[in-house]
C-alpha cells in the first residue's frame, strides 16, 4: 500500500475526523473518548477500531460506519471510498 492509498483517522474533544485526498470529514462521536488506538478492519467504508474512554482502564472495540456519515453530506460514497485501500490512526 501506498500513502496515498491510506486515509487517516483521528479525534479532538468530542469529535472523530477522517481525511483522505484532501478531503475531511467531521463528525461528532462520545464526550468520553480519549482516542483510537489501532485499526482492526477497514471494509469499503465500514471500520472496527479499538478506542480508550476517560472511565475506562481498558480499551474497547468500537465500530464506526461512514456510509451514512456520507449520504448525509451528499457526497459520492463509491467515488470517495474506492480508492482507499487502509487506514491509520494519526494524531499530531
Amino acid at each position: 500500500m501506498q500513502e496515498k492509498d491510506i486515509a487517516i483517522l483521528s479525534s479532538f474533544d468530542k469529535y472523530t475526523t477522517f481525511s483522505f485526498n484532501g478531503r475531511k470529514l467531521t463528525f461528532r462521536t462520545c464526550n468520553n473518548l480519549e482516542r483510537y488506538t489501532k485499526v482492526l478492519l477497514w471494509d469499503n467504508g465500514y471500520l472496527e477500531v479499538m478506542a480508550k474512554y476517560k472511565h475506562n482502564e481498558e480499551e474497547i472495540e468500537e465500530y464506526i460506519d461512514l456510509i451514512p456519515v456520507l449520504e448525509g453530506l451528499y457526497m459520492d460514497k463509491e467515488k470517495f471510498l474506492s480508492p482507499i485501500k487502509g487506514v491509520k490512526i494519526e494524531y499530531a
